[in-house]
């Protein structure tokens, strides 16, 4: 991954400005961490209403949360960047009080495409979920 100073865009500043007020962190109570050009990390803490009707977290929040993470880290290089692709395996499950959190990492970050990775882990540090993303830039 590029680091910043070196041609690289830092994106910081601005990310973190539009995370204040954004609708779907809001919504789901997901809060940035930190942020840093290449990387990400959010947390959420598990509520009842993250349940699916089998009394487990839908595997949709664990993605909405390794997503978010995602699309700070690779943004925090290149701006405004585009999902293409998301791939996520589901590798624990989390109990309501769990506190989740994702980071991603830019593993490469071109002037057309970009590839990051995620995990997601839970307040112990149990690997709950991995996931890859590629993405193009619209700029």
């Amino acid at each position: 991954m590029p680091a910043a100073g070196k041609g690289v865009p830092d994106n910081v500043a601005e990310l973190k400005q539009k995370e204040v007020g954004e609708p779907i962190a809001g919504f789901l109570r997901m809060e940035l961490a930190e942020l840093s050009p290449g990387y990400a990390r959010v947390t959420m803490k598990v509520s009842a209403e993250h349940l699916n009707f089998n009394g487990m977290v839908f595997g949709g929040i664990i993605m909405c949360l390794a997503d978010q993470a995602f699309a700070y880290g690779i943004n925090s290089l290149v701006t405004p960047s585009i999902a293409t692709q998301f791939n996520i395996h589901l590798i624990a499950g989390a109990a309501v009080g769990d506190l989740l959190t994702a980071e991603c990492r830019v593993v490469r970050s071109g002037r057309r495409i970009g590839v990051s990775e995620m995990t997601v882990t839970d307040q112990d540090g149990k690997l709950i979920a991995k996931a890859t993303g590629t993405t193009i830039t619209t700029a």
